[in-house]
């Protein structure tokens, strides 16, 4: 086990790398299966509901009195109250379908309705991000610092939604990337990669342990709207200070810009 982490953390990290070489396994068998008349989408949903097994039985194994939030099994309550993992076995599964590799595994464990850890796995690049609560955010060794751009000008953003896909409601400069793992996104936020990440409609097991990742980076994390409560609320805005309090106030205008702009086009 590596040092400076909680046993806790020890434990997610195990749960995520074994989830993660079943999919990889997996994963190798889509691109053969794209040819098949009956496709590879009934594969995908059993590749997704084993590594969910997987993780869960690692899980309460060595903690059986927490409880859970699964994507595809639901809330499970545990004898513990006060703890309950969160968890998403395949993030990016349109990804994964189409064998595209950029999918990732995240679990995150609530304590009290606080996200006190997090760990996403991204097994194609073997790259694992992990924080706990007050003590940072990692990946490979290294401390992971949100990028200090200060202005959008030159810079890159993710968006998950339908809203600004050509980019032309942002500032002149800034790109654009839509890549279909809100987990991933959030990473890149906390690595530096993204200035910026915003995506509506979000359940809480797509953003609750890269929310934290992304706090322990330096960086803020809300609702779209500012709102706080960015795990069960609709959706997240997720960048450094100083671009997360411009973004609050540029981001409804962009927004009524874009809808306009669709209404226009039907």
């Amino acid at each position: 086990m590596a040092s400076g982490r909680s046993a806790y953390l020890n434990v997610m990290v195990d749960a995520a790398e074994k989830a993660g070489r079943s999919l990889i396994r997996d994963f190798g068998e889509v691109e053969n299966l794209q040819i098949s008349k009956k496709g590879p989408g009934d594969f995908v949903s059993k590749a997704d509901l084993k590594s969910e097994k997987i993780i869960r039985e690692t899980l309460e194994k060595a903690r059986p009195a927490y409880g859970f939030l699964l994507e595809e099994g639901g809330e499970i309550k545990g004898s513990d109250a006060q703890y309950r993992w969160i968890i998403d076995p395949l993030d990016g599964t349109t990804n994964f379908l189409h064998g595209i590799p950029h999918w990732s595994v995240s679990i995150a464990l609530e304590k009290d309705g606080e996200i006190v850890a997090g760990v996403i796995h991204d097994p194609v690049r073997d790259e694992l991000f992990h924080a706990e609560k007050g003590t940072g955010a990692f990946s490979r060794g290294k401390r992971l610092r949100v990028a200090g751009r200060t202005s959008l000008v030159d810079g890159l953003v993710a968006v998950g939604d339908k809203h600004f896909r050509d980019g032309a409601n942002l500032p002149l400069g800034c790109g654009v990337r839509r890549m279909s793992s809100a987990c991933l996104d959030l990473c890149y936020v906390a690595a530096g990669r993204f200035d910026a990440y915003w995506e509506e409609g979000l359940k809480p097991w797509d953003k609750a342990a890269g929310a934290l990742i992304v706090k322990e980076a330096g960086g803020y994390a809300s609702e779209m709207d500012g709102g706080k409560n960015f795990v069960y609320g609709r959706g997240i805005l997720a960048a450094n200070p100083a671009l997360h309090a411009d973004l609050l106030q540029k981001l409804p205008q962009w927004c009524a810009q874009d809808s306009a702009k669709a209404k226009t086009a039907t």
